[in-house]
């Protein structure tokens, strides 16, 4: 998504907005909407079946490197998400990022600069940027 797209989605939300403009409402509505996913998600495994979960200790070998590492490294998540399943969480992560950006205006802060500074901190710290 280019520079224009986001400012243009960035507007739109600030347009469409009306009922939940207080910064109180968007940020229950950020943490609303991230609980949606995961429970999206949650029940792809746990109803549909379409994907699985299959969690164990990640195994890591110190005397690797993380590249070598990486290999070895699981999401423990198995499968495709059926075509309904990657309907519903798509769904969910439009409305988080919706108020995501919603959170952005009210803060005077633009998705763009925030894509791109999280970005460029990516390129700085590498593989070291979580951790």
């Amino acid at each position: 998504m280019d520079r224009s797209n986001l400012d243009d989605f960035q507007t739109q939300v600030s347009e469409l907005l009306i009922r939940h403009r207080s910064v109180l409402d968007v940020m229950s509505k950020v943490q609303e909407t991230a609980s949606r996913i995961n429970r999206s998600l949650t029940k792809a495994v746990t109803e549909c079946g379409c994907v699985e979960v299959a969690a164990k200790k990640q195994t890591y070998d110190s005397s690797k490197n993380l590249e070598e590492n990486k290999s070895y490294l699981d999401t423990h998540f198995t499968g495709p998400l059926c075509e309904h399943c990657r309907d519903v969480v798509t769904a969910e992560l439009g409305k988080n990022l919706f108020y995501l950006a919603a959170l952005c205006n009210i803060t005077d802060i633009k998705l763009e600069d925030v894509l791109q500074k999280e970005s460029t901190r990516l390129n700085t710290l590498g593989v070291f940027n979580l951790s």
